[in-house]
């Protein structure tokens, strides 16, 4: 055991926690300027921005970075950036469709991001509508109009797909065409173990 402590193992643990932890807040915290950018400040009268809100308080963050998110949002923040949101489309292996909602203030890098991402897992960016039409709106999600089944290896490569989207800062949500079967998503949960 030379040169192995708990102490290390627990730091390097608590490390991967908290890079999550941060990424979380930074969707959230977009999240809320969004909603409260494209209607009032005031949660009350605006729908959106209390959903945003109230996932944002469900994973814990803190009630200063909500409302300077806010502030931020009605031109009385600090640091002046201006997100937009974005939609990519693209097919993942063996033809699944994806829609990503990104939320950026460089597009330029997240277009990179994504389009980098499709490449490594085998996937290919679309042009703008070139997916859309197999996703409908169900509040504020998009579901498959037609889902379809996929092999346990199709469902293998395209997970590792959205995992690497959703890794990326600007990724908000990624929505996909697959229907798992209830063997595909126990084997899916038992590689995750």
């Amino acid at each position: 055991m030379a040169g192995h402590s708990k102490w290390a193992t627990t730091k390097h643990r608590k490390a991967a926690q908290d890079k999550k932890r941060s990424a979380l807040f930074s969707k959230l915290t977009r999240n809320i300027y969004v909603a409260a950018k494209s209607g009032d400040a005031n949660p009350d009268n605006n729908a959106a921005l209390a959903t945003a809100i109230a996932k944002a308080k469900a994973s814990s963050l803190p009630k200063d970075k909500i409302d300077a998110a806010i502030a931020k949002a009605h031109g009385t923040g600090a640091d002046g950036k201006v997100w937009d949101e974005i939609i990519y489309e693209g097919y993942g292996p063996d033809g699944v469709a994806l829609y990503v909602e990104a939320l950026t203030d460089n597009r330029n890098r997240t277009v990179a991001d994504v389009r980098s991402s499709f490449s490594k897992h085998g996937g290919n960016l679309g042009t703008s509508g070139s997916v859309a039409f197999q996703f409908e709106r169900e509040g504020d999600d998009f579901v498959a109009k037609a889902p379809w089944a996929v092999e346990i290896s199709t469902a293998k490569r395209v997970m590792r797909l959205i995992e690497a989207l959703e890794e990326l800062d600007d990724v908000q949500a990624v929505y996909h065409t697959m229907e798992l079967s209830d063997d595909v998503r126990a084997e899916l949960e038992a590689d995750d173990e």
